[in-house]
């Protein structure tokens, strides 16, 4: 699938979905500005990549879900811990099928974000970047954000496999940073 298509497909699984942007482009790896490059551009946990970046423990809070059958999808924003300040956006779409009951009922509590909770159950998992994405917030990502103007910001879709199968989907989308966040 390309990376229009599996944004648009990710982003439809909530209402509201084609509010989120204003405008995406796909950006090559190589050419992705810092300090977003570093932030997306690797096959490592997002959790834990936002908790080194902003030096602090983050927690999620869920803004949207539902479950049918072995398949959940959740929409939600990553703060850092103990403040309202927001980290990342995320969209997940994960077949349950591939992991154990334990691990399933950890994320469906919803109290500890999702790379975390596949840490810690020592999960064997690899993370298939699929494309990094440029993107200028619509008025969806503007409220995820509390931001009260447009700003571009990056993202990146994703494919993580649990016990060498494609478990989860994902769009992560890194909180916009003040020095490369300006509308052009």
């Amino acid at each position: 699938m390309n990376p229009h298509e599996e944004l648009k497909s990710l982003a439809s699984l909530f209402p509201g979905g084609d509010d989120l942007f204003a405008k995406t482009e796909h950006v090559a790896s190589a050419m992705t500005p810092e300090p977003y490059k570093s932030l997306l551009v690797h096959e490592k946990h997002m959790t834990v990549t936002m908790e080194s970046y902003h030096k602090s423990p983050v927690g999620v809070r869920i803004l949207d879900r539902h479950q049918n059958n072995d398949v959940y999808c959740r929409k939600i924003i990553l703060v850092k811990d103990g403040t309202d300040e927001v980290v990342q956006f995320g969209i997940v779409r994960f077949n349950f099928e591939y992991v154990t009951k334990r691990v399933r009922d950890e994320i469906l509590q919803g109290d500890i974000p999702l790379g975390r909770v596949l840490i810690n159950h020592n999960v064997l998992r690899h993370i298939d970047l699929g494309a990094i994405l440029r993107i200028t917030s619509g008025t969806g990502l503007m409220e995820a954000f509390g931001q009260q103007e447009p700003f571009v910001t990056y993202g990146r879709l994703a494919t993580i496999f649990c016990n060498q199968q494609p478990a989860l989907d994902l769009l992560e989308i890194s909180a916009p940073l003040a020095e490369t966040s300006t509308i052009e």
